[in-house]
């Protein structure tokens, strides 16, 4: 039976894991990711606030979605230098913080976490291209030996270049957070012919759909599933060919009662494909 889920973003301290995951589960929904950016609510009282919805509301956690401090431009221009792990400023601390969300995620018993890496040089020759993936080894050895994953976010990365990463890596722990739109939004390719790149490696997705970029300096623009350009008939049942079980989790980059609204509707269109596969 497939899994349906949302992405949930925790904002604050106050954060209500109850109420948030009582509302997923009234859309029909039975998983989430936690998308965290700030370190500071890595702390035990979250932890055992979510272990307590969950146990009450029979919900999983299926990622946490870790991010970090400093600058994120969303943008072709300042994004190559602000985004993720690649920029060389920020990679200690962020690196430091990725590793947090490691002993957090061992609390709230999850095995992957995914996160934006960047924009990853394309030129695997280069002493930056290199430097990175010996970071990202020592995150993804850290991961291991708690029984962890590392999730690629796709987005910024074309997929052989994400490909390329999770060999070079080698520690068999790294692999794929497919998100469906983002492939699209930063031009780097369409989600079906991803998939027959680094389809193997998939382990959680983000159902998101969107449009291409327009202009040199933005992203293309985010939409509703179904209203953009991505062919879910077919991402579904590729995925499926490749043996994925894993969560479909929606993503809607947006918020209030609209969000709810198009997640429950996104929700009942995956399960008309999905009931034919």
């Amino acid at each position: 039976m497939y899994n349906i889920g949302a992405m949930l973003n925790c904002h604050g301290k106050d954060f209500d894991f109850y109420r948030a995951f009582s509302e997923a589960k009234e859309m029909g929904l039975s998983s989430c990711q936690i998308s965290i950016w700030d370190p500071t609510l890595y702390t035990d009282e979250n932890a055992k606030a979510i272990n307590d919805a969950c146990a009450a509301l029979d919900f999983k956690v299926s990622c946490l979605w870790a991010g970090y401090t400093g600058p994120c431009e969303w943008n072709f221009i300042d994004g190559p230098g602000t985004i993720g792990l690649v920029p060389h400023e920020f990679r200690a601390m962020r690196l430091e913080q990725l590793a947090q969300a490691s002993v957090f995620a061992e609390k709230i018993g999850v095995t992957d976490i995914a996160t934006h890496v960047g924009f990853i040089p394309e030129n695997p020759n280069t002493t930056e291209y290199r430097d990175l993936i010996a970071s990202l080894r020592w995150l993804c050895r850290i991961y291991k030996a708690r029984g962890q994953n590392f999730l690629f976010e796709t987005g910024q990365e074309t997929p052989i270049t994400v490909l390329r990463s999770i060999e070079e890596i080698g520690t068999g722990n790294a692999f794929i957070n497919f998100d469906t739109a983002n492939v699209m939004l930063y031009g780097k390719g369409n989600p079906v012919d991803a998939i027959r790149v680094f389809g193997k490696y998939v382990r959680n997705t983000h159902i998101k759909d969107g449009s291409y970029p327009t202009d040199g300096k933005h992203l293309g623009r985010e939409t509703k599933v179904g209203e953009g350009l991505a062919d879910f008939p077919t991402i579904l049942k590729m995925l499926k060919e490749c043996g994925y079980t894993g969560p479909y989790t929606i993503e809607r980059e947006i918020t209030g009662d609209r969000q709810k609204q198009d997640i429950a509707d996104t929700a009942a269109y995956l399960k008309s494909i999905l009931d034919t596969l």
